[in-house]
């Protein structure tokens, strides 16, 4: 990434509960130990905790484990301008695995073009001295989330 390509903002959502990510809910978010770190500017990063429940019979991280935090990061970068306003639904995702990956992963993905019904990102993983694991690029359905109800009183009025 180049100095003069936008940067994720600082985290806003630091010290999130384990289940959400960037503000939502996401039970799978608990059982893969995503950490949202930074999301703004069309970008996202997101940190996977390894945990040994996640690895293959080498001991390396899982290229399921690894499929999944890419999507999630590439689909966060997609909703990256308004990450509590918008949900995502992916269509299509592309994976090439270059290396094998142990320890906590981190990704990085870009939105590279948001339309009113579909949007298109590409991100990497990396071991944390920098290793590219694997890239991807995906293709998503952008969903406004609808509002939350107004809490009713107890007499129903």
């Amino acid at each position: 990434m180049t100095s003069s390509q936008a940067q994720p903002d600082a985290n806003a959502f630091e010290g999130e509960a384990p289940g959400l990510l960037f503000g939502l809910a996401m039970p799978m978010a608990r059982a893969m130990a995503l950490r949202g770190e930074a999301i703004g500017h069309d970008r996202a990063r997101i940190r996977m905790h390894y945990q040994a429940e996640q690895t293959n019979s080498r001991g390396d991280v899982h290229g399921g484990a690894i499929a999944s935090l890419l999507d999630c990061t590439l689909a966060a970068a997609v909703r990256s301008h308004d990450p509590a306003g918008f949900g995502v639904v992916t269509i299509d995702l592309t994976l090439h695995f270059v290396s094998a990956g142990g320890g906590d992963l981190v990704a990085n993905a870009h939105c590279d073009r948001r339309g009113r019904s579909i949007s298109f990102a590409r991100g990497e993983v990396h071991t944390e001295d920098g290793t590219l694991v694997a890239m991807a690029t995906g293709t998503f359905t952008l969903l406004a989330r609808a509002a939350a109800a107004p809490a009713s009183n107890a007499t129903g009025a």
